[in-house]
């Protein structure tokens, strides 16, 4: 395995480098600055794109440990370790699943979500000690964003993955050749320059969201927490809007009228899927669960 980059100069980056189609931004009119960043967003979708195999290989890794009892990490920091947080805190209200089970670790804590905390992502150590807070092990994966491919904290994250044994994933914006890295899986989202120079909160901010949802979603689903396309594992007792979600894919999956989805819902204690086997098996609410239970959660086997 290559070793983790030095740190130093980082202007050979792309991520650093100015965009001639950018170069004059602040003379350009609005209308026609739009179009630059809309532009060069769409690079970043075309890098995710690119990046499909290496993508591909991270969600069967995660999944495979997830349903083997592990846990999923994300470790960056500033940007990308916000839309790590931000990923791992949508899950729960959309899939149910246990908060513990997939977790954002951002280089400064929780108040680097709102502020810089200067110094934080420069240390590896801090990565070290995070990840041992939370007792990493072998069956974990531990999945380090750095846009540019060099943050130290990132770095460590992976460190401390090797040294319990769990799998590593790295996630960066820049070629691998550029900022090599030591993990499992390397997922390379090329984005090149940003509209404003260094600002990776922009095009490589866009790729990593992307990344994240595809990575995050798709794990889901290999956990039975999706039926064809629609999130049947939703919290549908969170809140009014979800209630409704709730009702409608009752409705739509067990193929009845809105009273009787309800009713099932209901009895289901807010269990799309319970309230969609309870309805096809005609038993209660304890042999639904047994049913779901017997085949991982996963929907369509119950209804089989």
């Amino acid at each position: 395995m290559p070793p983790s980059p030095a740190t130093g100069s980082r202007a050979h980056l792309p991520t650093e480098q100015a965009n001639p189609a950018s170069a004059r931004l602040d003379e350009l009119d609005t209308l026609a600055a739009v179009d630059v960043f809309a532009a060069e967003d769409r690079r970043a979708v075309e890098a995710v794109a690119a990046a499909r195999a290496s993508i591909a290989a991270a969600v069967d890794l995660v999944a495979e440990r997830l349903r083997s009892g592990g846990r999923l990490f994300y470790c960056g920091a500033g940007t990308s370790g916000r839309l790590g947080v931000l990923d791992a805190a949508e899950l729960p209200p959309t899939f149910q699943s246990d908060p513990a089970l997939v977790q954002g670790l951002i280089a400064g804590g929780e108040r680097a979500l709102l502020h810089a905390v200067e110094g934080a992502e420069d240390s590896r150590e801090l990565a070290h000690a995070m990840l041992a807070e939370r007792e990493l092990a072998a069956r974990d994966v531990v999945l380090a964003i750095a846009a540019g491919g060099t943050t130290p904290f990132a770095h460590g994250a992976l460190e401390a993955a090797q040294r319990a044994g769990a799998a590593s994933i790295f996630l960066a914006c820049v070629p691998f050749e550029l900022a090599p890295d030591s993990a499992d899986i390397s997922i390379r989202v090329v984005t090149g320059p940003e509209v404003l120079a260094g600002s990776t909160r922009l095009k490589a901010g866009t790729a990593t969201k992307l990344v994240l949802n595809t990575l995050s979603t798709l794990v889901m689903a290999r956990l039975g927490k999706v039926h064809g396309n629609l999130m049947v594992d939703v919290n549908t007792q969170a809140n009014a809007k979800l209630v409704e979600r709730g009702i409608g894919l009752v409705m739509q999956l067990a193929g009845v009228e809105r009273a009787a989805a309800s009713e099932l819902l209901r009895r289901a204690e807010g269990g799309v899927k319970a309230a969609v086997v309870m309805h096809a098996q005609r038993c209660d609410l304890a042999a639904a669960r047994a049913r779901l239970a017997a085949v991982g959660g996963v929907l369509r086997r119950a209804l089989g």
